[in-house]
């Protein structure tokens, strides 16, 4: 029996590869995984074009289309990239930043509003700093190159304040020069220096965000994994082989970070940290799956509802291939 043909572009993480070599197959598949380390492309491919049988896509862009009926792909619970993002928050050092609060009432860049990585910050400094979303201004455009603009249209409540920076402007030069306060981003800009004028709200973050995990047992997921919804629709067993050849995938790099004969990354003391990990988050850190990750789902849902980028607050249940939500079992 012939196999279907699938196309997959992603990013090529120590998760996905396996699946990249072929060391891991997907059943009653021939995947055709095409890499490319930039997410942006992915996902505007994705979008624009549908150029990919399934993709890493970003988890806000798919919950904002899922929600206005426009989504022309169905995911399933796979997160290729995830990251703690107290770290990501940058402050000019002259802008008299010294504490999550002294963010209220300034400029603060973002190269998108509706992008993962500022939903998450935003929602975070909201509900545990007391950092309202609508208590600063937020400037959005290209972080290291001018033009870059929203991927969804933005119909947001008027107490939400959101403008577009200049079309030779980049947030980053903006950070640097003092015309924006600080900047909410995935990337760290090319402006950043920790003794400079572009430095980290939170200097010590892996601490501060081993107590977020602690609190709250949230590991932020950024990307999930879409589908092209005609090639689900005709072909739905795809979505569990997906899944069980991603989580096959993965378990071959939980098994190689912890290899002691020879390490297999270049970390000295990676055995300490996969150590550290374990003990703080658990033997499955980055856990693939519905029932694992539901938690932290909703959370993400109603920061985006709060936030204004969702008309109605979702529940996690709807945004998933239902053969996917739960795991079988002998």
């Amino acid at each position: 029996m012939s196999k279907l043909r699938l196309t997959f572009a992603c990013g090529l993480y120590d998760r996905m590869l396996a699946l990249h070599t072929g060391e891991v197959q997907v059943e009653g598949v021939d995947l055709n995984f095409l890499v490319d380390d930039n997410p942006r492309n992915i996902f505007d491919r994705m979008a624009a074009g549908l150029e990919f049988d399934a993709a890493e896509f970003s988890s806000s862009e798919y919950i904002s289309r899922f929600v206005a009926g426009q989504c022309p792909f169905v995911a399933i619970p796979v997160f290729p990239s995830r990251f703690f993002r107290h770290s990501s928050i940058y402050v000019n050092a002259n802008a008299g930043i010294r504490e999550p609060r002294d963010l209220v009432g300034k400029r603060i860049g973002v190269p998108e509003y509706q992008m993962t990585a500022p939903v998450w910050i935003r929602g975070i400094l909201s509900e545990h700093y007391g950092v309202p979303v609508d208590s600063v201004t937020y400037f959005s455009g290209g972080e290291e190159e001018p033009g870059r603009t929203e991927k969804i249209k933005l119909d947001l409540p008027p107490n939400l304040k959101v403008q577009p920076i200049g079309p030779t402007q980049t947030l980053s030069a903006m950070l640097a020069n003092g015309e924006i306060d600080a900047l909410h981003t995935a990337r760290m800009p090319s402006t950043f220096s920790p003794n400079g004028s572009v430095r980290r709200l939170f200097p010590d973050y892996k601490g501060v965000e081993q107590d977020y995990f602690r609190k709250t047992g949230i590991f932020p997921m950024m990307h999930t994994v879409a589908i092209r919804r005609e090639v689900y629709e005709a072909n739905r067993w795809i979505a569990q082989s997906l899944m069980k050849a991603f989580g096959q995938a993965q378990r071959r790099t939980y098994d190689d970070l912890y290899v002691t004969a020879a390490l297999k990354a270049m970390l000295p003391w990676l055995t300490s940290h996969v150590e550290e990990t374990r003990a703080l988050m658990g033997e499955d850190f980055w856990p693939y799956g519905f029932a694992s990750n539901r938690a932290t789902l909703a959370t993400f849902l109603r920061y985006h509802h709060e936030q204004g980028l969702s008309k109605r607050l979702l529940e996690p249940e709807e945004l998933f291939a239902p053969e996917t939500m739960e795991s079988f079992k002998i």
